[in-house]
C-alpha cells in the first residue's frame, strides 16, 4: 500500500506541496492515541487519488476529540516521511 501512495503521488502531474485541495469526507473510525483518522473520502485532486476508504495520519495541530464517527468533514492532506498526514480538518453539514 504503502508503494502504491508513493507512486500515485509521482505520477500525479500537480504536486501535493503546491496548494493542497479540501476534500470531503465521513469518518469511519478514530484513533486519538495513534494519532490516526480513517475517512471515506472523495478523489483527491493534488495527488490524483481516486475516492476511497483509508486510515490516514494526523499532525497535532487536529484535535481529533472534536471529531466523532459518522461526522462528514473537509480535510487537507500533506506528505511527510513517506505518508500522506492530515494537517487541517473541519466540520461540514
Amino acid at each position: 500500500m504503502k508503494h502504491w501512495i508513493l507512486a500515485t503521488v509521482l505520477a500525479c502531474t500537480t504536486s501535493v506541496w503546491a496548494a493542497p485541495d479540501w476534500t470531503q469526507a465521513r469518518i469511519i473510525k478514530i484513533e486519538p492515541d495513534k494519532a490516526r483518522v480513517t475517512l471515506k473520502h472523495q478523489r483527491i485532486k493534488s495527488i490524483c487519488m481516486e475516492a476511497m476508504a483509508m486510515p490516514f495520519k494526523v499532525e497535532e495541530a487536529v484535535n481529533l476529540e472534536t471529531f466523532r464517527e459518522g461526522q462528514k468533514v473537509r480535510f487537507t492532506v500533506t506528505e511527510k516521511n513517506s505518508h500522506l498526514v492530515v494537517d487541517q480538518m473541519e466540520s461540514t453539514k
